[in-house]
């Protein structure tokens, strides 16, 4: 699962604290880069729950569908079915049938 893989939230990517060093990164280029780094985060986030869902959603979808009969071959099975009595029909009772 993928949720296995991923090792930090957004949360983790906050609070993140750096030490700083003498000639060490600012800690506002830092900030600002991170909450890039959070907002991502949280869409790629949004995005994965959204795209499970929606994963779930067709899955079912398909099982549905494949648990009932084809209404098309049911409706071929309907017209072969009248036409083999339509034969039938003509066959047995002949002209006294359209007279």
């Amino acid at each position: 699962m993928l949720s296995d893989k991923i090792k930090l939230t957004a949360k983790d990517i906050l609070e993140k604290e750096f030490k700083s060093g003498m000639r060490g990164y600012k800690p506002e280029d830092v900030d600002k880069f991170l909450d890039v780094i959070i907002k991502d985060y949280e869409a790629f986030h949004q995005e994965i729950e959204d795209l499970q869902q929606e994963n779930l959603r067709l899955r079912k979808q398909l099982e549905e569908s494949s648990r009932r009969p084809s209404t098309q071959a049911a409706g071929t099975t309907n017209f072969d079915i009248l036409k083999r009595l339509s034969n039938l029909e003509k066959h047995v009772f002949g002209s006294k049938l359209y007279d």
